[in-house]
C-alpha cells in the first residue's frame, strides 16, 4: 500500500487501501483480504485491461504494499463481481451473470491453491441461486453458512439478506436474515462480532439511489437497533457499501466509498476499524 491503512475511528482519518494499485482513477468496490494477509480481491465495472467491464482484480503484497494488480484468469465477458475470501482461504466466493446459471447474477466459488492459484468457478447451485440477482456472497467463518443477498428468493422485497446453510455437498435452507428486511434494498451484508453484528448497506433503490452503511446488533434471534456506520463519508447523500472483514486483521475492515480526501477516484476501497458490537449469541 502506498498510503498507510491505519486503523480508523468514527469521523477520524481513514485508510484509503493501495492508492494507486488497488484505489485508483476508476471504481474499485468491494475488496477481500486472504486469511494470510498476502492476497486482495477486489471488483471494478470500468477499469480497462480485463475481460469486459464487471471485472475481478488481484494485488499481492510486497515489501510491505500491495504490488502487481492483474485481473482474474476466471473473468468472462459477462460480470464477476463481489468477491470473498472463506475463512480459511481455499475458497474465493463472487457473483457472475455468465452462461449456465440459475437466471441473473448467480453466485459462485473458486478454489484456491496452496500457492494461490485460482481454479475453475463452480455455480452454488439452487439452494441459493434463483431466476433473480444474488449478490455479495459472505461465507461464516467457518464455513458452515453463506450470507448474501437476492431479490429472488421467497419473501423478498427488493433486495434482502438471506443465509444459507452448508449441508456436506451444498449451502441450502435459505432463509431471510431477521430484523433487517424493509420496503428498501439490503445487500452486502459482512457479520462481525462472529455473527453478534452485522454490517450492511441499505438503499431506497440500489439502481439510482444513495447507498449508506448500517450497523445491526444481535439480541433475540434478531438483528435490529440499525444505525448508520460511524465513518464520516457514510452519508444519507453518498454511495458507501461493500463491507468486508479483513480475515488477517479482523478488528479492520474494507469499505467502499468515496471520501472527500484521501480520493483516488469514483469509489475507492478504505480501511476502518470493525465496529464493536454486544449482541446475545443468538443469531449463530
Amino acid at each position: 500500500m502506498l498510503f498507510a491503512a491505519t486503523p480508523c475511528t468514527a469521523f477520524a482519518p481513514w485508510g484509503m487501501e493501495g492508492v494507486g494499485t488497488v484505489s485508483t482513477r476508476d471504481t474499485e468496490i468491494r475488496a477481500t483480504v486472504s486469511p494470510d494477509g498476502q492476497t486482495i480481491v477486489w471488483g471494478s465495472p470500468d477499469r480497462a485491461g480485463a475481460s469486459g467491464g464487471w471485472d475481478l482484480w488481484r494485488a499481492h503484497r510486497i515489501d510491505g504494499r500491495w504490488q502487481n494488480a492483474e485481473p482474474l484468469a476466471l473473468n468472462t465477458p459477462a460480470k464477476e463481481f463481489d468477491p470473498m475470501f472463506s475463512g480459511d482461504g481455499r475458497w474465493l466466493y463472487f457473483f457472475s451473470n455468465r452462461a449456465g446459471g440459475q437466471g441473473g447474477d448467480d453466485l459462485y466459488r473458486a478454489p484456491v491453491a496452496a500457492d494461490g492459484a485460482i481454479g475453475a468457478a463452480k455455480n452454488l447451485g439452487p439452494g441459493v441461486n434463483t431466476r433473480g440477482d444474488e449478490w455479495a456472497p459472505t461465507p461464516s467463518r467457518d464455513g458452515r453458512r453463506l450470507l448474501f443477498a437476492s431479490d429472488g428468493q421467497r419473501g423478498a422485497r427488493r433486495h434482502d439478506l438471506f443465509v444459507a446453510t452448508w449441508n456436506g455437498t451444498a449451502f441450502v435452507d435459505a432463509k431471510a436474515v431477521p430484523g433487517i428486511a424493509t420496503d428498501a434494498d439490503e445487500f452486502d451484508g459482512a457479520w462481525i462480532g462472529d455473527g453478534d453484528g452485522l454490517v450492511f448497506a441499505r438503499s431506497t433503490d440500489v439502481e439510482s439511489k444513495p447507498i449508506r452503511l448500517y450497523v445491526a446488533t444481535c439480541r433475540a434471534k434478531a438483528y435490529g437497533d440499525a444505525v448508520p456506520m460511524a465513518v464520516a463519508f457514510n452519508t444519507e447523500e453518498a454511495w458507501t457499501l461493500g463491507p468486508a472483514v479483513d480475515w488477517n486483521r479482523p478488528v479492520e475492515m474494507l469499505i467502499t466509498g468515496a471520501a472527500p480526501s484521501p480520493k483516488a477516484g469514483k469509489l475507492d476501497i478504505y480501511r476502518v476499524l470493525t465496529p464493536v458490537v454486544r449482541g446475545d449469541g443468538s443469531c449463530g
